[in-house]
């Protein structure tokens, strides 16, 4: 009797659930119609019809109204059946999507096999008060022209023309997908106002930019539209894109596609990757929790023990520059395209790694004298204003600068098609340092301080590698390397032996 008493409570839920759902999508679609009816003509990414539903033309119109979409920098283009195009009052529709055919094929599943690529076309059924209107909501075109049986169309006014014939049209389609990063996709779509700030720590956003906090829900709306966190859609409510998702969620994991881009840290026992004995991921925004993953990292870094006069000090193996320049590198030039892979910080006994999908974007050597560029230059462009990163170089620089601090390797970078991998290593001393760390440390500090003007002689690159004046033949040795290498020249072939400086090969 019990369990015959639970089923009957589940049943009702669900029928509860359907009725919330079904009338809440009613709404939307009832409040996106009213908005629609309020533009003064047709749009290139909206038509009306009647009682027209042949599906060689529903085909065609989708291709063309998904590629102006785009265009137009909409999210969605609409065919709307039941109003009229003239007066746009609604007269309602005998069409019904779910009882036609093609032949002997539902429609809706003979247009998807017609359209290249794949579209999420929806149709849904919209009963007023005036009559039936039927809603075809069309994703716009992502990458690559939407076609309709190997034909691709576009809108040019309210006309459907062959993409092929507008050539001017064609070059501005092509324009707009290079120009659609993916910091301002969609992370999720039709958010209220209410939900927006629910989703979003907007209040952290005034902080970090130092502005007083709004008093109206209004003005917070206004101003992550203006930072392009958010925009407003055709029913009045919002998209909250990716980079405002990234930046300023309260948790990542609400938005499904984003979840994997969120920050792991991952201590380990030793040098190794077999032991992991701590492992955290923190879920919020890059934004507004990055001075929170420096301060957790730097708990887990290393500490070197040493006795002065009887007393056990104990000094930090990394300096808190180069981690946060690492961390803020990492996030800012990741692939975010990428599936199934984000940014990774790993703390091992005497080396750090942060690791991120997508590749450099410059040469390797290249990396301290390049003007400052990234994959999510919207996104990187708001951590310079708030000066998580540095407007300055890549980072690079300020890493570079830290670990001069401290005499320790300069940092080393290792990419591949689909990785980058940044690694700072600790030594005790200069014995221990492998020959390649001296190499690289002696090219990468001469190229700190030639964009710095800084002339670079014996005496500097000594300083650098903590070396006391009796010792300079080891930094002669670590020159001489360096030169071979081919990385560093002298400045003036010329000069006497205590008159040698040193730059970049590349200067």
């Amino acid at each position: 009797m019990k369990r015959l008493e639970q089923q009957k409570s589940s049943i009702r839920k669900y029928i509860v659930e359907s009725r919330f759902f079904m009338n809440s999508e009613q709404e939307y679609y009832i409040s996106l119609i009213d908005r629609l009816r309020q533009l003064p003509v047709e749009t290139e990414w909206l038509e009306y019809k009647m009682n027209n539903y042949e599906p060689e033309l529903i085909g065609e119109y989708i291709s063309a109204l998904s590629n102006s979409a785009t265009i137009c920098n909409k999210e969605k283009a609409y065919i709307l059946w039941g109003i009229n195009d003239k007066t746009h009052e609604i007269e309602g529709t005998s069409f019904s999507p779910k009882k036609a055919k093609k032949g002997n094929e539902e429609i809706e599943n003979w247009l998807a096999g017609g359209l290249k690529p794949r579209v999420d076309f929806r149709f849904i059924e919209v009963n007023t008060d005036k009559g039936k209107i039927v809603v075809m909501e069309i994703p716009a075109a992502v990458n690559t022209p939407t076609s309709f049986k190997g034909t691709e169309f576009i809108r040019v006014g309210s006309y459907k023309k062959k993409l092929k014939e507008y050539p001017e049209k064609e070059r501005k389609l092509w324009l707009s997908f290079e120009q659609k990063p993916f910091e301002l996709r969609v992370a999720m779509e039709n958010v209220t106002a209410s939900k927006v700030t629910e989703l979003l720590d907007c209040a952290s956003y005034y902080t970090l930019m130092k502005l007083p906090l709004p008093i109206n829900r209004d003005a917070i709306i206004h101003n992550m539209i203006d930072e392009e966190f958010i925009r407003e859609m055709d029913n009045g409510n919002y998209v909250i894109t990716n980079m405002g998702a990234l930046l300023l969620a309260k948790d990542l994991t609400a938005f499904a596609h984003l979840k994997r881009k969120a920050v792991r840290v991952i201590k380990y026992k030793g040098n190794g990757k077999t032991n992991a004995i701590r492992e955290q991921v923190f879920t919020k925004g890059y934004a507004i929790q990055f001075d929170d993953i420096t301060d957790y990292i730097m708990t887990l870094i290393p500490q070197e023990e040493e006795i002065d006069g009887g007393r056990r000090l104990e000094h930090i193996m990394f300096p808190r520059k180069a981690i946060r320049e690492m961390l803020g590198n990492m996030i800012i030039h990741q692939d975010l395209t990428a599936h199934g892979s984000g940014p990774v910080m790993e703390i091992f006994d005497t080396k750090v790694e942060a690791s991120n999908p997508g590749s450099l974007l410059v040469e390797v050597n290249r990396i301290i004298d390049t003007v400052p560029h990234s994959r999510n230059e919207a996104m990187a462009s708001f951590l310079r204003i708030v000066r998580i990163c540095e407007e300055r170089g890549s980072g690079f620089d300020r890493m570079e600068e830290g670990m001069r601090d401290l005499t320790i390797p300069a940092p080393k970078v290792e990419t591949g098609d689909d990785f980058t991998r940044t690694k700072l290593y600790w030594y005790d001393n200069l014995n221990d340092w492998k020959k390649e760390d001296k190499i690289r440390t002696c090219y990468l500090y001469t190229c700190y301080c030639y964009v710095n003007e800084i002339e670079v002689a014996n005496s500097v690159l000594r300083e650098r590698f903590g070396i006391d004046a009796k010792n300079m033949a080891i930094v002669s040795r670590i020159i001489k390397a360096t030169l071979d290498a081919k990385l560093i020249k002298l400045s003036d072939e010329n000069a006497a032996l205590k008159n040698r400086r040193y730059v970049p090969y590349w200067a």
